[in-house]
């Protein structure tokens, strides 16, 4: 079957904001999708509400709608754009629910738009958990016992049906959302609510728990030929209990024999058959480690969130071959580098992903693991052994460890640790290596853990090479350091042994010739001639990284996505490589996350899989030797690498250390301000308690606390008093003189950011952001508006002055944030200046029609602003409003206080544009997964210092028809104003009232603040929030945040009122 040639107009749909379970690796599949497509020569039309993505970028489709991924909003441009045909199956869940929905609802047959690929009946079957069990009962595929519920009583009886222990598995949502395990039936029915909830159609299916099986994963591809291959398989290390994307998983698959191997292959590729799925499909079994019993636990019936793992893993583009699938092409025809598609990679080293995890930044969360997802995203390694590829992936994940020891285990006994173990947490494999160190044997853990002996045996190999480099003696030092390294040790790991430093033992090696070569990643095992631009370092002999004659720069990535560095900075890296090409440069670039698209080897001129280590980084430098160094796009990660580079004699191009080191440290920086003018909160950096108080004191309370060097303003806080100073110095953070603790009087102000670009000698400003919400809550997690909607022009003029006197007397060439603090009488403060791209690039760039990445990458080759034909300081603003909403992955983080705060908490980001503010902002909030209600009932719980200001707020809503509840403080005082307020008694008065009317569905709002001013905070507001999160109530902890929304709901409420007699 050839490539259809009655398309003309195809239109993907994107997966929206990142958040927990649906990140990144959408962005890529999306972005190879569409670019493939139009290598086909189709116009490509993209939907996508992520700003921060380089998929939204105009040059990745023909045109792109940025607008809510919802059914109103996409039948209004299938309607407006009438393209022949839609790809479901690339834009994750958010997508394929989407699709699915614009057929069930006649959107797609009144516009002559049909699906392509996998059509409607087999998603159905695939999705649809009572119709795939019948399917792979029919075909003799073995299936779970299982029962489809709608309603608890009905979930109830299904588990005691099936027995218990049972999993509960919500149908139609991503990352295991509100599904999980019940071991009687009091957990059965706390779960059950939930689960319903947060199913788009209200179905669970109860399941029997096979938790301890082995889980294997297969990425199968299918044409509509009916040929079929398996791109690779993956093992997760820990066994079925754990969601695979919280799972250390790696690939291929080391524990299984080839009979077991070949099993499953054929089991996932006789489902991809009877499910006639076109494209790339992912199949998970659970497999008794004891026989050959396998079951299938489910099939994604689309691009997977493992598909980007599996495509990075064997250098197979799964979403580009299932976009040309999709328009009929077949796998014969579609060619990769270096053979046919229909050829099936074969693998020669082992690729690890080890997920990344938020608890840094949110201690109070429940670390446990299950079928929810709660990684925020992932690191990938590659190396020739299970022991290298495990040691490299543990120290990419920027955790602060470099090796598989964690300082919190040393001191625990035997028992503890044992104990620790029998529960799936993010920092389990740390302690199972110390249960090694202490003497405990393989079948021990096995037996507690459920992991395979297989990877205990290799973690204890990693342990033995410990013992023997401690014990070494001088004439066995070169061989042993040979053998570390070759088992993946780093340069820092084995100084700490040895008593040196890491550029001692970087040097010892050196002398002794004992550096890595690169292997290719070639889909093929070298069965063909090839040469594909995509490495990995090992410590062998032969290289397979051709070094080229001409010049070049690397450009270093920003590593996994976490909580305040997200999938932003792989917009910059991506448009910095372009633009380096287009300057006659080799672009290189270094990173190791499989999720984005700067790893797409196709991007760049040649991809290292390596930690985003010193040493791994001099590594690449020492083979390539290239003209310099880019840290500026990758943020803090990169920014962190910047200063040891350049001590190891590395050119940094762009913003080098000593203009960083102006920037990020407090001293230095103060010392610029003073020179330069400009006012800055009154504020010290300590380096411990004693100082800290007395700084705090002499400041004058509530202050903001933080240590310096950090992103997403982790252990960042507003104190009010020196009781809880002195718990946030002994709780939060490590002080010392390397890493101080920045104490700075808080001033309640509008906060305002903007993004830059200096070359030198001039500053170029695109636009000024204003923050809906006042200082005192991240910028990450405002919303956040351009053009500015509340500053005078003399503030703005103020604000641009500044910017450009901190640009050239920093010293930044290239990209640079600069947040500010406008305070009630319009004067103009200084926050922070980060000098690097910022979280804000993509969404500036964007808004304003000027590609900042590709103006500072200019300028950073000497390319000045002039030059480029940037005259002026800041271009007039736009007459179009954008508005950037976060998103929050609170209900998949239980126990966390989703409190807004100076800590980052959102996962992710929406746009919204207009004409109008109040419709962009509608925009903005619905794409960010906001539930907006012109009706119902607001649960008003205030802190005493809100109540007056919130006062015309809850006004607003009553007046509007909404019902107003309210705590006892909170309703005597509305009721005193003339408010008719039902009062609820709080958890503390032992009563459940206000859960159970949360529970019941009743409430549309939840308005709670807290004392910031004061600093008293009761139990009762932390419980009310969790409340609200598990119960998918829209909550808003920022009156600023109220007022906006308010603002919206009377743009779109219809009032009604009585005839009025003359």
């Amino acid at each position: 079957m050839a490539k259809r040639t009655d398309l003309n107009k195809i239109l993907v749909i994107g997966s929206g904001p990142i958040v927990i379970g649906q990140a990144a690796e959408f962005d890529y599949a999306g972005t190879q999708a569409c670019l493939a497509l139009k290598e086909e020569g189709y116009e490509v039309i993209l939907c996508n509400s992520n700003p921060a993505t380089i998929m939204t970028d105009t040059a990745i489709a023909d045109k792109v709608y940025m607008e809510p991924l919802t059914l109103e909003y996409m039948a209004k441009i299938i309607r407006y754009e009438r393209p022949d045909a839609i790809v479901p199956g690339i834009g994750g869940q958010t997508g394929l629910n989407l699709a699915m929905e614009l057929e069930e609802k006649g959107v797609l047959k009144e516009c002559q738009t049909e699906l392509l690929g996998t059509n409607s009946k087999s998603i159905r079957c695939a999705e649809d958990r009572e119709q795939f069990k019948e399917l792979c009962e029919m075909i003799g595929e073995p299936v779970l016992p299982s029962q489809i519920a709608e309603t608890v009583e009905e979930i109830g009886k299904a588990a005691e049906e099936i027995g218990y222990p049972v999993v509960l598995r919500p149908a139609f949502t991503l990352g295991g959302t509100g599904g999980g395990f019940a071991d009687d039936a009091v957990q059965c029915r706390e779960l059950a609510r939930h689960a319903l909830e947060i199913s788009p159609v209200h179905q669970v299916l109860v399941e029997k728990s096979v938790r301890g099986y082995k889980e294997i994963e297969y990425e199968v591809i299918r044409d509509a030929n009916d040929t079929a291959i398996a791109v690779c398989n993956m093992e997760n290390m820990d066994p079925v209990g754990i969601h695979t994307g919280d799972s250390i998983v790696v690939c291929p698959s080391q524990t299984l024999t080839n009979r077991v191997y070949q099993m499953l292959r054929d089991s996932a590729l006789k489902l991809i058959r009877a499910l006639k799925i076109e494209g790339g499909c992912n199949v998970q079994f659970a497999l008794d480690p004891e026989s050959f019993q396998y079951y299938v636990i489910e099939v994604n019936p689309r691009v997977s969130r493992s598909s980007a793992l599996a495509s990075k893993a064997s250098g197979y583009p799964i979403a580009r071959v299932s976009a040309k699938i999709g328009v009929g092409m077949t796998l014969d025809e579609i060619k990769l580098v270096n053979t046919p598609a229909v050829f099936e990679p074969a693998l020669d080293y082992v690729v690890t992903k080890m997920p990344r995890f938020p608890f840094d930044k949110f201690p109070d969360a429940d670390q446990k693991l299950g079928t929810q997802m709660k990684a925020t995203g992932e690191v990938m390694s590659i190396g020739r052994t299970f022991e290298e590829s495990l040691l490299k992936a543990v120290r990419s994940l920027e955790i602060g460890v470099s090796h598989l020891y964690l300082e919190k285990f040393e001191k625990m006994r035997k028992e503890e640790l044992l104990s620790y173990i029998k529960i799936g947490t993010d920092d389990r494999i740390f302690a199972v290596a110390q249960l090694f160190r202490q003497g405990s044997s393989v079948d021990e853990i096995a037996k507690v853990t459920g992991i395979d002996s297989f990877f205990l045996i290799k973690i204890r190999n990693i342990i033995r090479m410990e013992r023997r480099l401690k014990e070494k003696t001088g004439e066995e030092t070169k061989r042993l350091l040979h053998e570390a390294k070759r088992m993946g040790f780093s340069d820092q790991t084995i100084a700490r042994f040895w008593n040196l430093t890491e550029e001692e033992v970087f040097q010892m090696r050196k002398d002794s010739g004992i550096i890595p070569v690169y292997k290719m990643i070639d889909t093929c095992a070298s069965e063909f001639e090839s040469y594909v631009p995509y490495f990995y370092s090992t410590y062998e002999t032969e290289n397979e990284s051709i070094v080229e004659n001409r010049k070049k720069i690397i450009v270093l990535g920003s590593g996994p996505i976490r909580i305040g560095q997200g999938v932003e900075f792989d917009y910059s890296t991506v448009h910095a490589v372009k633009t380096i090409q287009k300057a006659g440069y080799e672009a290189i670039v270094i990173n190791n996350n499989p999720e984005t698209v700067s790893t797409d080897y196709t991007i760049s001129d040649k991809l290292y899989f390596e930690p985003l280590c010193a040493e791994d980084v001099m590594n690449v430098i020492m083979l390539e030797k290239p003209e310099g160094v880019i840290v500026s796009l990758g943020g803090q990660t990169a920014v962190n690498l910047a200063k040891p580079l350049a001590e190891r004699g590395v050119r940094i191009i762009g913003t080098d250390w000593k203009a960083i080191e102006r920037a990020e440290n407090r001293d230095e920086f103060e010392k610029l301000l003073f020179q330069l003018g400009i006012p800055q909160p009154k504020g010290m950096a300590v380096t411990n308690m004693k100082d800290g108080l007395r700084a705090a004191k002499t400041i004058g309370y509530p202050v903001l606390v933080r240590p310096s060097f950090v992103l997403g303003g982790r252990a960042m806080q507003i104190i009010s008093g020196e009781e809880q100073l002195r718990l946030y110095f002994e709780t939060s953070v490590q002080m010392n003189e390397e890493t101080p603790v920045l104490v700075d009087h808080y001033i309640r102000g509008k906060e305002v950011e903007i993004d830059g670009i200096c070359d030198g000698r001039d500053v170029f400003v695109p636009g000024i952001m204003e923050l809906v919400e006042r200082t005192g809550i991240h910028s990450g997690d405002s919303i956040s508006v351009y053009p500015t909607f509340g500053i005078s022009e003399k503030v703005k003029h103020t604000i641009l002055s500044y910017a450009k006197k901190l640009a050239l007397g920093i010293g930044i060439i290239g990209l640079f944030n600069v947040q500010f603090i406008v305070d009630e009488n319009s004067e103009v403060s200084i926050i922070e200046v980060n000098p690097r791209s910022s979280r804000t690039v993509p969404f500036l760039s964007k808004a304003t029609g000027y590609p900042l990445a590709d103006i500072a990458i200019k300028a950073m080759l000497g390319i000045g602003l002039k030059q480029q034909g940037i005259e002026m300081l800041s271009p007039p603003e736009r007459h179009t409003w954008y508005v950037k909403a976060p998103a929050f992955s609170f209900a998949k983080l239980s126990g966390m206080d989703a409190y807004l705060s100076p800590e980052m908490k959102s996962t992710g980001e929406a746009i919204g544009y207009d004409k109008k503010l109040s419709r962009a902002m509608y925009k903005a909030l619905i794409a960010s997964g906001v539930r907006m209600k012109n009706y119902g009932t607001v649960l008003v719980t205030l802190a005493d210092e809100d109540k007056e200001e919130a006062l015309r707020l809850i006004r607003r809503f009553y007046q509007m028809g909404f019902n107003i509840e309210a705590t006892k403080g909170t309703g005597e005082f509305l009721k005193s104003k003339g408010i008719r307020t039902r009062i609820l008694k709080k958890p503390s008065d032992n009563s459940t009232e206000i859960f159970d009317t949360i529970r019941n569905g009743h409430i549309s709002y939840v308005i709670n603040t807290r004392a910031v001013m004061s600093g008293v905070h009761y139990e009762d507001g932390l419980a009310i929030r969790r409340a609200a999160i598990e119960n998918n109530v829209t909550m808003f902890t920022s009156l600023d945040t109220v007022k906006v929304i308010l603002d919206v709901l009377e743009e779109i409420t219809i009032n009604v009122s009585p005839l009025k007699s003359a």
